[in-house]
């Protein structure tokens, strides 16, 4: 396997994946499930194999370990196969199986980029990988240099989030494309808000770069935060990997469900996006009227960063009128801000009306 930097491409076999991947996980023999032995358990059959109660309700059976049905057309609304797709409980089981999947345990690194999600850092220490932080530039863009000049032959997977939570701002797709030509190990690209982005998802890049994992949600745009489903969409051998290791019965039965229903008509999460986005647009600019707003950092996602005068006084502010916002002022590079999601037209005009009230 090649190991090249700088402005030289990086190319990979299919091969070179599953030698990325740790030893004991491409040894491990996966536990099979009854449902995995019979995969046909939708048809109308006598299922006597998997001891479970046998009068009906909506969960009395287990469900389906691989969510064929949910993925089948998941994978017609996102333009991808079926092989390769993950879903787990939440986006953040996809991003812990992946450093269970590729990272040794006290051997091997991942490069994050601050400021970012917190629960990267939280995985790689709870699964005892070290996390080396490259900030972002003043942009909160890629620092490629940066980023290089920190890999070495024991860095196993980087991590960008774009659009970039908690700065709203989506990386561009060059630099992307720009790490995945230039490291030897996994990018993983984490895009819960894509569906607010005018940039595209890095999903068109997968069958061109093998090393790329994307994570989606049904969180933010399709509005099912509370049923837990988080997706990974990478190349099928990954998959295979991610699929030996997960629990077998991740996603239940009423997950599956709902998700499903979700996607009869896709129409409806588009246009709930494009009012969010007029929301987001309408917020901002009330927002720059304000005398304590003194910066509104660009957002591609459903929330803003919005830097105040006091961030501290003005969550409290907030508070005191039953308004919850998100203080983010510990994040590198985010002093004196707090994230703003958009919320319903009435409630951006309640957020909105009591901003003036306190703008003093």
């Amino acid at each position: 396997m090649q190991f090249l930097f700088g402005l030289k491409t990086f190319k990979m076999s299919d091969a070179d994946i599953t030698r990325l991947v740790r030893p004991m996980v491409r040894e491990i023999a996966p536990y099979r499930s009854a449902r995995d032995e019979f995969e046909d358990f939708e048809a109308q059959k006598v299922f006597l194999d998997a001891n479970e109660n046998p009068f009906m309700s909506d969960a009395n059976r287990y469900p389906d370990p691989l969510q064929r049905r949910l993925k089948r057309i998941l994978a017609k609304v996102k333009g991808v196969k079926v092989d390769q797709i993950l879903l787990g409980n939440g986006s953040d089981e996809v991003l812990d199986l992946i450093f269970r999947t590729f990272c040794e345990p006290g051997q091997d690194e991942v490069i994050l980029l601050p400021p970012t999600y917190g629960m990267y850092a939280v995985l790689a220490q709870l699964n005892n990988v070290k996390a080396v932080n490259v900030p972002l530039d003043q942009n909160f863009e890629l620092n490629i240099a940066g980023i290089m000049s920190s890999v070495n032959q024991k860095t196993k997977v980087i991590f960008v989030c774009s659009p970039n939570n908690p700065t709203g701002n989506a990386i561009p797709q060059g630099q992307i494309k720009s790490l995945l030509d230039q490291f030897s190990g996994l990018v993983v690209v984490d895009e819960a808000y894509i569906d607010f982005s005018k940039g595209g998802t890095a999903i068109s890049l997968l069958n061109e770069y093998p090393r790329l994992v994307v994570c989606q949600t049904f969180s933010k745009a399709y509005g099912l935060a509370g049923i837990r489903l988080g997706i990974g969409f990478a190349h099928p051998s990954i998959i295979e990997f991610f699929n030996k290791i997960k629990p077998p019965y991740n996603i239940n039965v009423l997950s599956q469900k709902k998700a499903l229903e979700s996607l009869k008509d896709t129409s409806i999460v588009e246009r709930q996006v494009q009012e969010l986005i007029k929301e987001r647009q309408k917020m901002e600019k009330e927002l720059l009227t304000l005398g304590f707003v003194k910066k509104i950092y660009p957002s591609d996602a459903n929330f803003l960063l919005v830097g105040m005068d006091d961030a501290k006084k003005r969550y409290e502010q907030f508070l005191e009128q039953d308004i919850v916002v998100r203080n983010r002022s510990s994040l590198l590079g985010c002093e004196n801000t707090l994230r703003i999601t958009v919320g319903t037209p009435q409630e951006n005009i309640t957020f909105i009306n009591t901003c003036k009230t306190i703008d003093q």
